[in-house]
């Protein structure tokens, strides 16, 4: 049975995060719905990277395994079935073993700071107008580059087997008004890009060194982060997979 990579995007203000739950509105629950009414079967979808209640994406993906004819000409239909802040990317027909979870290689999440009151970034920035160091910022963003270990960045109560990740992009960019931490790795852990964000700006407004950083890494005891940065200023901007997966 031929396998497709869906890629999508969205704004997840109205939904309780990307994988399907009971008795609530996910991105994947819109995702089958539209698939269904389109292509009148059901469909199992696998997910690529479980985003939160609140967080967007400029790119996600999903797979899945149909009989179906499909064609790029569907994805007009199907985006004409969705709500306006959910929209297919694309339709790929893969290799038959092709995982959009398991094939990525890396991640990148950026998290936007907003300076000033901004009506236009309301649902997609975290408002913090305090009084910081924004000088120490890319020291920390460096500090972040040096460790492997993310175990202090991560939610309590997730299933993983180890919280080891291969940070290879770290970075603040500083404009006016807005400020953006983007940040690329092999593996993300739960709430660790709000964590490490909201851990910089707490460091940042106290004045602290970049070696205050360090101990926090080093004490692997989450309560020393903070968790506190809301879910809507944190976007997915890109996955990337193995080569090879797609003809």
């Amino acid at each position: 049975m031929p396998r497709y990579f869906i890629e999508v995007g969205y704004m997840g203000t109205n939904y309780s995060g990307f994988q399907v739950q009971r008795n609530a509105n996910t991105i994947q629950a819109e995702i089958q719905r539209a698939l269904k009414i389109f292509y009148k079967e059901e469909f199992e979808l696998t997910g690529s990277s479980r985003t939160d209640a609140g967080v967007h994406a400029l790119q996600n993906f999903f797979h899945f395994d149909s009989d179906a004819p499909i064609h790029q000409s569907d994805i007009y239909h199907l985006n004409s079935l969705l709500h306006h802040d959910v929209v297919i990317k694309n339709i790929l027909l893969v290799k038959p073993n092709a995982n959009c979870r398991f094939d990525a290689i890396s991640r990148t999440y950026c998290y936007y700071i907003s300076r000033k009151k901004n009506p236009f970034f309301y649902d997609r920035s975290y408002y913090y107008p305090y009084t910081i160091n924004s000088k120490l910022l890319p020291q920390y963003a460096e500090e972040i580059l040096k460790h492997t270990n993310f175990t202090t960045f991560s939610k309590k109560h997730t299933q993983v087997k180890h919280f080891n990740c291969k940070i290879q992009y770290s970075a603040w960019i500083i404009n006016d008004d807005v400020w953006q931490y983007e940040v690329n790795a092999d593996r993300f852990l739960r709430g660790m890009v709000k964590a490490l964000t909201g851990t910089m700006l707490r460091l940042a407004r106290l004045n602290k060194p970049v070696t205050e950083l360090q101990n926090i890494f080093q004490s692997e005891v989450h309560t020393n982060a903070d968790f506190s940065p809301p879910s809507k200023g944190l976007i997915l901007k890109t996955v990337t997979f193995k080569p090879n997966l797609f003809f």
